[in-house]
């Protein structure tokens, strides 16, 4: 690994990990079991906090200590009701890595992260932000286009590398986002970047523990086949998903609609609607990663999706990404005539 060492020693130092590849934090997915075997498979893992009642996110970061003693993060959701307590409880039991997403943490926010001892990412959707985060305190950003999977935002990667990674170089910047090759990866390390998250390939791998059907679902679909839900109107400010056409968008439409219709009528606030349809998210997943149920629940998947047809062991996944990555820069280095020693 010649090369890839020269261009993600910056990821690995900060990570503390030997290979700066993240797995995404996934609700339903992303919970012990997968957090700490990419942990000792070398890679780095994301706990999900989502709306995880306090009591059980804390059993999650015990278990992943007693499984690892490899460096780990979790994700905390901003405007999950639950956040607050899940701040509290990941400062506590000094969690390496706290990652805000959602919304934009608040300064004393970071500082209750950053004064137990861990490190902060947050993600970034311009520069401005990105600046605005890292005035804020935030150790390592995260950009993640609209090809990725689950809650995305309006901007796919490609314009995010032009807007934030070419413009950052104070701190560490991990990107996200229809990546799912070790051949992509290496051409997003030339680039700047000091390492990538993935989150549709490592569904993929044996290891991690969703239903077969869900499994099945990925390696049948095709990248367009992973679509944004539709947004009726504007009232409620959904933020869209990124999931595999099945009939339980139509189900997310038909919400969409009696949501605005009460909100109307003065029978729910605007805020409750928002949490009406966080929690069908959260049933809809839970009922196709572990129900098996591929009709009506939320098949989250990146348009990366395309790109993987097949399952492995996780260190069959790392293998060929690394391998792959360690070859493409090899084929770089002989077109431009670089003398690599």
């Amino acid at each position: 690994m010649n090369h890839l060492q020269k261009l993600w020693q910056k990821g690995k130092d900060f990570l503390g990990v030997e290979y700066p590849i993240l797995a995404g934090a996934m609700t339903w997915i992303s919970d012990y079991r997968l957090v700490s075997t990419v942990a000792n498979h070398g890679g780095f893992g994301c706990m999900a906090g989502g709306n995880m009642p306090s009591d059980l996110f804390s059993q999650e970061i015990d278990k992943i200590k007693e499984l690892t003693d490899k460096p780990f993060a979790v994700n905390l959701i901003t405007l999950a009701p639950n956040y607050r307590d899940q701040l509290k409880i990941a400062a506590e039991k000094s969690v390496p890595l706290i990652v805000f997403a959602g919304s934009f943490p608040r300064g004393s926010e970071i500082r209750i992260a950053k004064d137990s001892g861990a490190k902060v990412m947050a993600f970034a959707s311009n520069e401005s932000i990105a600046k605005r985060m890292i005035n804020s305190g935030v150790d390592a950003l995260m950009l993640e286009g609209s090809e990725a999977g689950g809650h995305i935002g309006h901007v796919s990667l490609t314009i995010l590398l032009q807007q934030v990674l070419f413009a950052v170089e104070e701190i560490p910047v991990f990107v996200a986002g229809g990546i799912a090759t070790g051949k992509l990866m290496a051409h997003l390390l030339l680039m700047g970047a000091s390492g990538i998250q993935m989150g549709t390939r490592f569904v993929m791998t044996e290891e991690c523990q969703v239903h077969q059907k869900f499994k099945e679902a990925f390696i049948n679909a095709k990248a367009r086949d992973a679509i944004a839900t539709p947004s009726v109107g504007s009232e409620l400010n959904v933020v869209a998903v990124r999931a595999i056409r099945n009939k339980g968008m139509s189900d997310f439409s038909d919400l969409q609609m009696h949501l605005i219709l009460k909100h109307r009528r003065g029978e729910i606030t605007k805020k409750d609607a928002q949490y009406e349809v966080e929690k069908f998210w959260i049933g809809a997943l839970r009922n196709a990663a572990m129900e098996g149920d591929i009709e009506h629940g939320s098949l989250m998947a990146g348009q990366s999706v395309g790109l993987v047809n097949k399952m492995q062991t996780m260190k069959e996944m790392f293998d060929e990404i690394i391998n792959d990555a360690e070859r493409e820069l090899e084929r770089i280095y002989e077109r431009l005539g670089c003398d690599d020693k």
